[in-house]
C-alpha cells in the first residue's frame, strides 16, 4: 500500500485569531494534515520543519490586506519549496463554529473525497483536479462518496456572481459543517 503524503499546514507570520481558527478547521478536515505554528520561521525554515517532520507538501494560509487573503500550496524537496498551482485568493471564510451547535468542532475527518457533479464550469473542474492531486483524495460522483463510506465530501461550486465556493459536508446526510471558503480568484501561472 502506497504511503499517503503528509501535509504541513501553517500560516504567514503574525496570523489573526481567525486565521489560526481557519487553519485548525482545515487540519481537522483534510486527512494526513498536521498544523504547526510558524512563529518567526522563514520560508526556508518552513521547508526545514516540513523535512524534519517527514512532510512531502505544505499549505500556507497567508495574510493579505489585514486578514485572510491567500492559500499557497507547496511541494517540499531537498532543494526547498516549489510552488504548486493554484494560488488561491480568499474573499471570505465561514468557520466550523459558524455552522451551529450540531457541527463537530474538534472532529478529525479520516476520509475525504471531492464530490463532483458532471455539469460544472471548467474553472471548477480544474480546481477539483488540482485539490484532488495535492491532497491525494479521489474525485467521485455524489452517490459514490456515500457508497465508499467517506466521512466527508468536499464540494466546489459557483454562486450567482460566478464566484467559486468550497464547502465540506458530512456523509451520508451531506450536512454542511465547514469551513466554507469563498474564492476571489485563482492564479494558475506561478512565478518563482
Amino acid at each position: 500500500m502506497a504511503k499517503k503524503p503528509f501535509i504541513l499546514l501553517t500560516t504567514s507570520r503574525r496570523p489573526t485569531k481567525n486565521m489560526r481558527s481557519f487553519c485548525r478547521d482545515l487540519s481537522h478536515t483534510f486527512p494526513n494534515t498536521v498544523r504547526t505554528n510558524r512563529g518567526k520561521l522563514s520560508l526556508e525554515g518552513v521547508a526545514e520543519k516540513a523535512l524534519e517532520l517527514d512532510a512531502e507538501k505544505a499549505m500556507i494560509v497567508e495574510r493579505w490586506k489585514g486578514g485572510m487573503g491567500k492559500i499557497r500550496f507547496l511541494d517540499i524537496g531537498e532543494e526547498g519549496l516549489d510552488s504548486v498551482p493554484p494560488l488561491i485568493y480568499v474573499r471570505g471564510v465561514k468557520l466550523r463554529r459558524d455552522f451551529g451547535e450540531n457541527t463537530p468542532k474538534r472532529r478529525r475527518m479520516k476520509s475525504l473525497a471531492v464530490a463532483s457533479s458532471r455539469k460544472v464550469p471548467l474553472k471548477v473542474k480544474r480546481l477539483e483536479n488540482a485539490l484532488s492531486e495535492f491532497f491525494n483524495i479521489p474525485i467521485l460522483p455524489f452517490n459514490e462518496v456515500i457508497n465508499r463510506k467517506c466521512e466527508a465530501a468536499m464540494q466546489i461550486s459557483t454562486d450567482q456572481s460566478n464566484s467559486i465556493i468550497v464547502t465540506f459536508k458530512l456523509v451520508p446526510g451531506l450536512v454542511e459543517v465547514g469551513p466554507q471558503i469563498r474564492i476571489s480568484h485563482l492564479v494558475w501561472e506561478l512565478i518563482g
